[in-house]
């Protein structure tokens, strides 16, 4: 194995990705195996996880392997169903991607009380008690020289003033984006690192409402200040970065995976003055 290929290496590392049958979690849970991971990958349709580990593994030069099945992360019930799942197919876990989310869009004015419920509890309870509950087989993987690892699925959304109608979203990946600085400085005793992903525009279930066309998806990448949206590869090769040694002394990261739309801003100052 050349230097460069041990340096981003995954080969053999066991990963759960959860919401990983489409989207932003699909295209992660293909990059780990395609470099050689073994990817559990569920979500509350476990046909729809077990369909997309099969299409996975049909694919060619893949070097791992996927599982699909169900898992819903939006009750502690659940959470606690899924924990047992995972423990029934491996005693250690190397990489632990919670990329399962929801969202909810209503103007200001009729945005409903239970939408904050509904989206906070899967996309930072969950979140968390699922962290807490793998943590003896994320312990049982790590090291000093390859910690295992934890990637939370943040959002531009979370960094930016930015709401377009999705409150409680917005704001449960702000609180996102704490908890992984918050779960880095806890975790980081016992060699598992705790990072977060930011992007900003992906194909996905759950942005189909402006990107499910063609001249959809060209109108919001004429948006973003690299003049596209996020493809397969960017957020797999991020992924890969932060699984392998490349990526071990990293923790407590949001990284933007959005184009430059984290440093946009409508600001002049005195350019106009």
């Amino acid at each position: 194995m050349s230097y460069v290929e041990s340096l981003f290496s995954v080969e053999g590392k066991t990963a759960l990705v959860t919401g990983g049958a489409t989207g932003i979690g699909r295209m992660i849970a293909t990059g780990l195996v395609q470099a050689g991971a073994r990817v559990l990958i569920a979500s509350r349709k476990g046909d729809d996880c077990a369909s997309a580990a099969d299409e996975i593994n049909r694919l060619g030069g893949t070097m791992g392997n996927a599982e699909g099945f169900a898992g819903d992360v939006g009750s502690e019930e659940g959470v606690m169903a899924l924990v047992a799942e995972v423990k029934s197919r491996t005693d250690r876990l190397d990489i632990l991607v919670n990329n399962a989310g929801v969202s909810w869009g209503a103007s200001f004015e009729e945005f409903p009380h239970a939408a904050w419920a509904k989206v906070m509890s899967v996309n930072v309870a969950g979140l968390f008690t699922l962290t807490r509950e793998l943590a003896p087989l994320l312990l049982a993987s790590a090291s000093d020289e390859d910690p295992a690892r934890v990637i939370n699925l943040g959002s531009v959304m979370g960094t930016q003033p930015l709401a377009d109608g999705a409150y409680s979203y917005t704001a449960s990946k702000a609180a996102v984006h704490h908890l992984t600085r918050t779960l880095a400085q806890e975790l980081a005793p016992s060699r598992i690192t705790v990072n977060a992903f930011a992007p900003g525009p992906f194909q996905s279930k759950m942005t189909a409402f402006a990107t499910a066309r063609d001249d959809q998806v060209e109108r919001v990448g004429a948006g973003v200040p690299l003049g596209r949206i996020g493809a397969a590869e960017d957020v797999a090769g991020a992924t890969i970065y932060l699984c392998s040694r490349a990526g071990a002394y990293i923790t407590g990261a949001i990284l933007p995976i959005d184009g430059g739309l984290s440093v946009e801003h409508g600001i002049r100052l005195f350019k106009d003055a």
